[in-house]
């Protein structure tokens, strides 16, 4: 055991240090004829899926990876190999409990998250098309990081962290693009407030991540994950098999495959919960008022709001602790005096009381998980909501875009950006529109025509509102803790009454998809939605990682 420890750590020091003798020829990212795979995924069953391009025909993979080109020279699959059991599936502490014990270093870490996704990410055959562009000055950063390390010693901390972002969230080292080619010049922007939180908490940021273009708020029908800047994101546990979910496909893709330690995603109704749970990771879609929405491409200021994606409960409530904080420009924002992993978290339901869905029970994946939350205490109350009007969903959205869109281009994006309302964007397509919207580009098209008056868009405001909280109005008359619900099944009616979700893997069906359960709480209920939600990630510890990335 102690060989083993020294080897490791000769590793960490050996790539620390720099210590260079046989350099390695690097990897060179090579498009591969996608013809056959594309007429294969023409039989699938969704039109969904049945896809038009794979690769991305804007990207160089390689001009991505050049400011890393020396470091991973002499960081071989033999160091690689020894450090997957440190790595692969651990959570933060045992990840700063790596660092501490001096099996890991912040800067071996984030070495060995490049080197993974060079590796996935070249491979024609495993590709996933999940990263978008990485931050060149990431590895300056985890030295630092090491070199510091006491000084910010913290099991629970996101101090070191490689961090993911999805691409509609402003960074300064790298472009925001939404997955749109109209924003490809965004390059020179501030930092999003939660990524000046991060980082002042200590997180590396990796990189950026694909995304549905637009948030998915752009084609009708088109497929999830896909943007023109990253092409098809795919999913891990059925490439091309499975949808990825959308809109932070890549968020819940990079976590699923082990790219990073967590993911930040974003959602208006869904685009955290979907993609998390066919991903199988776990996600949180807060209060909005809890994260600041500044400094990221809108939809919706009513319903936006970003959110983590980890591997684990706690690991979702550490990156909250490390993403809070009032924005003066974001009028939303409120203190908040709790912190998620203050106090740890128990494995028990003591004196839980959560609803059930009874439209759900004819899914056999989540009658057997009520049955067993059941057995251990748990008190099911059997719930039928009335049925509500969806009516104006589409319009809050269309007029939210609408209004939103120019406020970013005007006081958070590059001022090279060219585009300064949604019509600039549909015109700027029409131009080559193979290249920059395969798909059409028919929601921008309903934006541009939708005359909904401020007067009319209120009353669809308060309706949506008032239907969402109708639907869930048993968690306040039945006294309960939270309703259950599968992946983003009711993630746009909690979305339009303003309540959060939290998704964690529940199983998998007979054919591998993952399946996740949802707990929809009330406002600002973020603490004890973890709570639950560990304790059910305790009992059936269900997730297991995608047999091809391992």
């Amino acid at each position: 055991m102690k060989k083993t420890l020294l080897f490791i750590f000769s590793i960490s020091f050996f790539v620390a240090c720099q210590t260079k003798k046989e350099k390695q020829p690097p990897v060179i990212f090579t498009k591969y004829n996608e013809t056959a795979a594309l007429e294969k995924q023409q039989n699938h069953k969704s039109g969904r899926m049945q896809f038009k391009l794979f690769q991305s025909k804007f990207l160089d993979m390689n001009t991505i990876f050049k400011p890393f080109e020396k470091d991973l020279a002499y960081f071989s699959e033999e160091n690689y190999k020894a450090l997957k059991p440190l790595i692969l599936e651990q959570n933060i502490f045992q990840l700063q409990q790596n660092v501490k014990n001096r099996k890991l270093t912040y800067e071996t870490l984030t070495l060995f998250y490049l080197y993974r996704i060079r590796k996935f990410e070249s491979d024609s055959a495993r590709s996933l098309n999940s990263i978008i562009s990485l931050n060149p000055n990431v590895l300056e950063e985890a030295r630092a990081k090491d070199k510091n390390r006491e000084a910010h010693a913290n099991d629970y901390a996101v101090y070191g962290m490689p961090i993911l972002l999805k691409d509609n969230i402003n960074t300064k080292d790298m472009p925001t693009t939404a997955g749109a080619i109209a924003l490809a010049e965004n390059k020179m922007t501030k930092d999003a407030f939660i990524v000046q939180q991060l980082r002042k908490n200590g997180a590396l940021i990796l990189g950026k991540v694909n995304l549905s273009e637009w948030a998915y708020f752009f084609c009708s029908g088109c497929p999830l994950g896909y943007s023109a800047i990253g092409g098809q994101t795919l999913n891990p546990y059925g490439r091309g098999m499975f949808e990825t979910g959308g809109s932070s496909a890549g968020s819940g893709v990079s976590i699923a495959a082990n790219f990073a330690v967590a993911a930040i995603g974003t959602e208006t109704a869904g685009s955290i919960t979907s993609p998390s749970s066919l991903n199988s990771v776990v996600g949180l879609k807060p209060t909005i008022g809890i994260l600041s929405r500044t400094g990221i491409v809108p939809i919706s200021s009513t319903l936006d709001t970003p959110g983590p994606m980890t591997k684990s409960v706690l690991d979702t409530a550490i990156l909250m602790d490390a993403m809070v904080g009032v924005d003066k420009n974001d009028a939303t924002t409120k203190k908040i005096d709790e912190e998620y992993t203050q106090n740890g978290f128990s494995n028990k339901f003591e004196k839980r009381k959560l609803g059930v869905l009874k439209s759900l029970l004819s899914d056999s994946i989540y009658a057997t998980t009520v049955e067993r939350l059941k057995k251990v205490g748990v008190e099911v109350v059997i719930i039928t909501p009335p049925e509500i009007s969806f009516e104006g969903f589409v319009t809050l959205l269309n007029i939210d875009m609408k209004n939103d869109l120019p406020k970013y281009l005007s006081k958070n994006a590059d001022k090279a950006v060219a585009i300064k309302k949604v019509k600039d964007v549909v015109d700027f397509n029409l131009k080559d529109s193979v290249l920059r919207a395969p798909y059409g580009q028919q929601l921008f098209d309903g934006i541009v025509k939708d005359k909904t008056t401020p007067k009319e868009l209120a009353l669809v405001k308060k309706h949506l509102n008032a239907e969402g909280k109708k639907f869930l109005q048993a968690l306040y008359d039945e006294k309960l803790d939270a309703i259950l619900s599968i992946n983003n099944y009711h993630s746009g009616i909690a979305a339009v009454a303003k309540y959060p979700t939290l998704t964690v893997p529940m199983g998998y069906k007979i054919s591998g998809e993952p399946i996740s359960l949802t707990f929809i709480g009330t406002p600002f209920s973020e603490r004890k939605l973890l709570e639950i939600g560990y304790a059910f990630e305790q009992l059936t510890r269900v997730r297991k990682m995608p047999k091809n990335y391992q």
